[in-house]
């Protein structure tokens, strides 16, 4: 029996909701009002589908929705700088992130740029991290903070914070949102001391179905080697039961494999990271994969890469950027991204290639035409 045109829609604006906030786990109600609105309206049943399937908590107040993702911690799922060109955050943005959150947290909602410098320097002195007045440190608060202005944890309301960069007595008036703020950390955060007990935590939770679920969710792809043999074959076992649920809530199709398992998404949008992507890189990416595919034996040498790279800037560097005269850093950049999806593991002299990029492997297709 076909469902009514009401559970249809319901279908889809459950699906929308849950591909939204599993792509984007902090929502702000005033940059994105319609799925916020969406993510509220079905806030009970996506709740009890990310709690009792991830293990992920969601929290929705009256302008702000939060996915908890606390179940896996994916191996490269770095934050990205806000703007039109995201690149991952280097370490000093994180701390100084993280000095600004510490600063902020508990108020005032309004504050000066100038006192938001001295309150991370002294969040830091307290806590024993290097800050201070140099350009390099200004230029990481600045990333920060328009990291936290595009997730609607500050606003601008008079003058602009970038230019910190380039004069460290410049001011601006800056709304803070610590309620939003209050949100971003993980539960179990809070209950860890060093970085080892909080791997430690996330390590005690394997072998959980909603652990293997959210692993699938969160990588591009799972590896038998990701596995112990029990896991493995609990995950294979239920497969069925895993692509009803990742289709119903995502839209998404398992594609499983002697060497491991992935969740495709058709649309090719339920990624922070595209790929097969466009420009210089996206291009670069593409054809190593299949020349590293194709290569006699792996790993492979990153001196051979460089040199596959070397050939490709040759023949298409008319049509690619200025990066192609570089071909080791596009070689580097390539890989970084192969790596990010993993089809490739990156050792300090040597590259690795992973079963997936077998995917995208080029066929030559050959066709004769006779005339009758």
């Amino acid at each position: 029996m076909s469902q009514s045109p009401m559970s249809d829609r319901l279908a889809a604006d459950l699906r929308d909701a849950a591909r939204f906030i599993v792509m984007h786990p902090l929502v702000a109600a005033e940059r994105h009002p319609d799925h916020f609105a969406l993510i509220r309206r079905n806030h009970q049943r996506l709740d009890q589908w990310f709690t009792q399937r991830f293990g992920y908590r969601l929290q929705v107040t009256a302008d702000t929705a939060r996915l908890h993702k606390a179940m896996a911690i994916p191996r490269r799922r770095p934050l990205r700088t806000a703007g039109t060109q995201p690149r991952p955050f280097r370490l000093p943005e994180y701390r100084a992130l993280a000095l600004i959150l510490a600063a902020v947290v508990s108020g005032p909602s309004i504050i000066s740029l100038r006192d938001l410098v001295g309150a991370v320097r002294a969040a830091a002195a307290e806590a024993g991290v290097e800050h201070g007045q140099e350009s390099s440190d200004r230029r990481a608060l600045v990333t920060a903070l328009r990291w936290m202005i595009a997730h609607g944890l500050a606003a601008e309301l008079a003058e602009r914070v970038d230019a910190l960069r380039d004069d460290e007595e410049a001011d601006a008036l800056i709304e803070m949102r610590p309620d939003r703020i209050a949100m971003l950390p993980m539960p179990v955060l809070a209950r860890s001391q060093t970085v080892d007990e909080l791997l430690d935590r996330t390590e005690s939770r394997r072998s959980s179905r909603a652990w293997m679920r959210a692993l699938l969710l969160e990588e591009p792809v799972v590896y038998r080697g990701d596995f112990d043999d029990a896991e493995w074959s609990e995950l294979r076992r239920r497969l069925g039961q895993e692509a009803d649920f990742f289709d119903e809530m995502f839209g998404l199709r398992i594609e499983a494999r002697a060497e491991g398992v992935m969740a495709v998404d058709p649309h090719g949008q339920l990624t922070d990271v595209a790929f097969p992507s466009t420009g210089t890189v996206g291009h670069a990416a593409l054809l190593l994969a299949d020349a590293l595919v194709r290569h006699a034996a792996s790993p492979v040498s990153r001196e051979v890469v460089t040199a596959m790279t070397a050939e490709f800037a040759a023949e298409y560097r008319p049509y690619w950027s200025q990066l192609a005269q570089d071909p080791a850093r596009l070689a580097a950049e390539a890989l970084e991204l192969l790596a990010d999806h993993r089809l490739v593991e990156l050792g300090d002299h040597d590259v690795v290639v992973l079963p997936a990029a077998a995917r995208y492997r080029v066929e030559a297709t050959h066709h004769q035409e006779t005339m009758l």
